[in-house]
């Protein structure tokens, strides 16, 4: 047999196989078996040195036609391979779009978060200005230009966490309002801000006490601002917390930084002012202090009391939501239980 007749049944056999071949895997096997160094095609070519000077080049030209179309017919049975492998896939992990979508579960902000944002809405609302300013503050911010000089018994009402001698940890949101006053320019009106932020207190961690925990403190400083500005806007910025119906009521009480002072209560909203366990039998829950902002106060920022006064008022907005929500422990805020945060979905 010559060798142009081996290499063609070479080529006839290589076909066939190439087109039996099933996966990519087999047909690689195929073309290192014909193709290869070892191959059959390269012991067939071997045999070209017994041949004839002029027969070389016709059997090396026969051999390349042979080497080309096994070549040709490998790729073509790649491709299809490949194809064929791709629609199964396809097939597979095809989605019906005619299904109905799962709706993915969104995160909400924290519920403290919610009564903050809640706050900046009502009082943004009512032209005031929200500030946000240290929690790492000055003595004389939060203590001295607030009427509390040093040996003041009113600072007594708050154990401080001190860095140095002059540095601490605020312990109210006060003295954003004093900075704030300091800073004003009244000549383009009157001052009228509220703070929320973290503050604190060196105290013991309980179900109603927590060594951190947020308030909101704001001010309106300007001329002929009365008591009856004061009860509005609270009037108006708890019920829209608390709702239409809640009953509010202003006691006399004592802050250092207003006079004169009150203390405001709602009426209880589990019994409705009848007197519970909650309200202790009294049918109030007091919710925030406030007051007529102090003459010493405004001239420890160079604000001549004479001419200009106003009202500061402060709320726990930790109790705030605990009041709104009836939760009973401090703790939930902060122990990041994602049963207890998933009750609270996002509120207008």
């Amino acid at each position: 047999m010559s060798l142009q007749d081996k290499l063609t049944d070479l080529q006839k056999k290589g076909l066939k196989d190439i087109q039996a071949s099933r996966d990519l895997k087999q047909l690689n096997d195929i073309r290192v078996h014909l193709l290869g160094k070892k191959g059959p095609i390269t012991e067939v070519l071997r045999g070209m040195r017994d041949l004839a000077k002029e027969e070389r080049p016709v059997v090396g030209s026969f051999a390349n036609k042979v080497r080309d179309a096994l070549t040709e017919a490998i790729e073509g049975q790649k491709a299809a391979l490949e194809q064929e492998k791709l629609t199964q896939q396809l097939a597979h992990e095809k989605i019906d779009v005619t299904l109905p979508g799962q709706q993915p579960k969104l995160g909400t902000h924290h519920v403290i978060m919610q009564i903050i944002e809640q706050l900046e809405d009502t009082f943004l609302g009512m032209g005031f200005k929200v500030v946000y300013g240290y929690e790492v503050e000055e003595e004389k911010y939060n203590f001295e230009m607030l009427n509390m000089p040093k040996d003041h018994p009113a600072r007594d009402m708050q154990d401080t966490f001190y860095i140095t001698k002059d540095i601490l940890m605020r312990t109210h949101m006060s003295p954003d309002e004093a900075r704030e006053l300091e800073k004003h320019d009244f000549s383009k009106g009157p001052l009228k801000m509220v703070s929320p932020g973290r503050v604190y207190r060196r105290d013991t961690d309980d179900a109603t006490h927590s060594h951190q925990f947020f308030q909101m403190e704001g001010q309106y400083i300007g001329e002929h601002v009365t008591m009856a500005d004061l009860k509005g806007t609270l009037e108006f910025a708890i019920r829209q917390i608390f709702g239409e119906d809640r009953q509010i009521r202003f006691r006399p009480s004592y802050f250092p930084f207003t006079e004169p002072s009150v203390e405001v209560d709602i009426s209880c909203f589990k019994c409705n002012g009848k007197g519970c366990a909650v309200c202790k039998h009294t049918g109030w829950i007091e919710v925030l202090g406030a007051g007529m902002t102090h003459p010493n106060v405004l001239k420890a920022a160079g604000v001549d009391p004479e001419v200009y006064g106003g009202f500061a008022f402060g709320l726990g907005i930790d109790r705030f939501a605990m009041l709104k929500y009836g939760i009973d422990d401090i703790r939930n805020f902060y122990l990041n239980d994602v049963r207890f945060l998933d009750q609270f979905t996002k509120r207008g």
